[in-house]
């Protein structure tokens, strides 16, 4: 399956987390206790960086630092106002040693 390189897997371990440009969308690439996601890098509420926020591991979402609105790192779904819409998520693996996100 092919997909971006984020980073060598065994430099990714849980409570990891790194920013990664693809085309003119950045994503957010998770290690959420051993479980890999990809999120979008804008708040639905205010099109604002999501992904430079807070995140919180224990629950594996990330917090909007304008608004404080949380999102589930796995669906995309809001947790909290303001935002109510979801923001895109991207399916994360390992190959070859490599952590890889598919943005199609």
């Amino acid at each position: 399956m092919p997909g971006i390189d984020v980073a060598p897997a065994d430099e990714f371990p849980p409570g990891s987390v790194k920013l990664v440009v693809v085309g003119s969308v950045t994503l957010g690439v998770y290690n959420c206790g051993g479980s890999l996601y990809a999120i979008e890098d804008r708040c639905s509420h205010d099109d604002g960086p999501l992904c430079e926020g807070e995140w919180d591991e224990d629950v594996c979402r990330v917090i909007c630092p304008r608004h404080g609105s949380a999102f589930d790192l796995e669906s995309g779904r809001p947790l909290s106002l303001p935002a109510y819409e979801p923001v895109a998520t991207y399916p994360v693996h390992v190959a070859g040693g490599m952590v890889k996100v598919t943005v199609d």
